[in-house]
């Protein structure tokens, strides 16, 4: 698809009662100096988790997005693939949000949002957060992958070596936002081993 010059970039923010909020106000806070304008989506159970794991008010964190959609206004603009978007994160993503995403059968606007950008062939990145995982979890992964969906758990990147919580956090989110062509500082990218590590690990 061609867009004008001066569209905007525009990225939907989900986020879901899945433990891991840190992820979506982490997200928030990377994109508020970058040009792209952040769509944000909080499910009912998502505002919940925020003041369980957070320390910080639900209004802090929609006063981080562009625009802040309810929950239940399914016809929010979001909710049209004629509104021009580069795709969503859902950040994180609950089982059950993953399970109506892949199935098609959607009860809210985070899940229609997400319906509508897997419809549009734009680009769906899906941080579940869940552990241990049975046999459902596994397949609707699977089936989300079938449909165009990116699943990206929300694992720490140890050879980065973090010194604590936010360089994870920054490291994971940092490598989401690579998939959008979205460049940011946060990443601590791989370039190989060392001369002396290499001969370390040699027979």
């Amino acid at each position: 698809m061609i867009r004008p010059d001066n569209a905007p970039r525009r990225l939907i923010i989900g986020m879901t009662g899945a433990s891991g909020a840190i992820y979506g106000v982490r997200l928030l806070r990377l994109l508020g100096p970058t040009e792209i304008e952040t769509h944000l989506v909080l499910s009912k159970s998502a505002k919940m988790t925020l003041t369980q794991e957070l320390d910080v008010n639900v209004s802090d964190v929609t006063a981080l997005a562009d625009v802040v959609h309810q929950a239940d206004n399914i016809g929010a603009t979001i909710s049209s693939g004629s509104f021009d978007t580069i795709g969503m994160v859902i950040a994180p993503c609950s089982m059950r949000s993953l399970a109506e995403i892949a199935t098609g059968v959607t009860s809210s606007l985070v899940t229609r949002a997400a319906d509508v950008v897997l419809k549009e062939r734009r680009r769906l990145v899906l941080m579940a957060r869940e552990t241990p995982l049975h046999l459902g979890h596994l397949r609707s992964m699977v089936t989300a992958t079938e449909i165009g969906a990116i699943i990206y758990p929300p694992v720490p990147a140890f050879y980065a070596k973090p010194t604590g919580i936010e360089q994870m956090v920054d490291q994971t989110l940092g490598r989401v936002l690579d998939l959008f062509n979205i460049r940011t500082d946060v990443v601590n990218r791989w370039e190989g081993l060392t001369p002396t590590k290499a001969r370390d690990v040699r027979p």
